[in-house]
């Protein structure tokens, strides 16, 4: 913690779709970006546009300088990063760590675990656009979390900063939920293509525009039924 009001300094590793959102929800919530670690000029974009005057660092420098670090890479990069990071020595005691991938609970933060970080998973059950719309979806979304029985409190007060609501997933169960969100999410983007160019081969304009309120009802009755 950084003083006494409770303010960590923030390092996001990843400059994504989900990243700088998170940490823009962090920072709006009280606490300090350090900076984010980010080598595509699409993620310097999205840096300057939802943390302006927040350094780009690499990933060393920014995670020798954070409290806590927020991983928010593809899911296939998360062990070796975190492997790698260990190698060098970079993982501090009392360090929180932070990744987002649906798929890992907290055993992919082992090699942080070992050497006295703090490791929670939390995954945001949104579709993520990169922008400024994302902090308001953050208000109407849960994330899970997944941690140690003691630390698990933290993780749940971190959901509550982001403007979010949390929902413990046990490590165990963590692959199969991955595995829903991720078929959830391609299924709707599929589905909705399809019923797109199917109403635009029925000549309606504006097929999406026909298609927003039917699919959000429809959605809503199922999920009440």
């Amino acid at each position: 913690m950084s003083g006494r009001d409770g303010r960590l300094g923030v390092g996001v590793i990843g400059g994504g779709h989900v990243g700088p959102v998170l940490g823009a929800a962090l920072g709006g919530a009280g606490h300090a970006v350090i900076g984010v670690a980010t080598v595509s000029e699409e993620g310097r974009e999205r840096v300057d546009a939802l943390l302006p005057g927040v350094p780009v660092l690499t990933v060393p420098e920014l995670v020798e300088r954070s409290e806590l670090v927020l991983i928010a890479v593809p899911d296939a990069e998360l062990p070796e990063l975190v492997a790698g990071l260990a190698a060098v020595g970079a993982w501090q005691p009392g360090q929180l760590v932070v990744h987002t991938a649906p798929g890992f609970g907290t055993a992919v933060l082992q090699p942080a675990f070992a050497a006295g970080a703090i490791p929670l998973a939390i995954h945001p059950a949104m579709a993520f656009t990169g922008t400024s719309i994302d902090l308001a979806r953050l208000h109407e979304t849960w994330c899970a979390v997944t941690a140690p029985g003691p630390v698990l409190p933290i993780a749940q007060a971190l959901v509550v900063e982001l403007g979010a609501e949390p929902v413990v997933v046990a490590e165990g169960d963590r692959a199969r939920y991955g595995e829903v969100v991720t078929a959830a999410r391609a299924f709707a983007t599929d589905a909705v293509a399809g019923f797109v160019g199917a109403l635009r081969e029925a000549g309606v304009d504006a097929p999406t525009r026909v298609l927003g309120p039917l699919l959000r009802s429809a959605v809503e009755d199922a999920l009440r039924a």
